[in-house]
């Protein structure tokens, strides 16, 4: 099991969230962050004053995997968030001890398994393609 978190652009979380409900990767949770990275700082003038901003607004997602899917999560993140520009963002991935599902006590595995996979990723499928949710 793994936590994968990525840092991306605002502007690209709906291609990104596309990307992962079409490979049937549902559970995400979302930060609005900021940061400072390759990016420069922008300047800028507000009522004669000069104000230079160091930080950049950023989305965090964070999402807990099972094996089988750490590829394809990293794959799905890649495809939604690129733009070939400097502050695309960063992917982290790290090892995961233990998961627990608190309505149920399913541990692990069973724990990072969706409740409703099949539905949302037939949904995003049929979004996909241009038909009704």
């Amino acid at each position: 099991m793994k936590l994968i978190t990525t840092i991306i652009r605002p502007e690209k979380l709906a291609d990104v969230k596309a990307e992962l409900f079409r490979m049937g990767v549902t559970g995400i949770s979302l930060s609005r962050v900021q940061g400072h990275g390759g990016e420069h700082e922008t300047v800028e003038q507000y009522r004669g004053t000069t104000i230079v901003f160091e930080f950049v607004e950023k989305v965090r997602i964070d999402i807990a995997v099972s094996e089988p899917f750490v590829e394809a999560t990293i794959a799905a993140i890649i495809a939604g968030a690129r733009t070939g520009e400097v502050g695309d963002g960063k992917i982290f991935v790290q090892p995961l001890d233990r998961v627990i599902r608190i309505r149920t006590g399913e541990q692990d595995v069973q724990a990072l398994t969706p409740v409703s996979a099949g539905e949302v990723q037939a949904r995003a499928i049929r979004i996909a393609k241009g038909e009704p949710a």
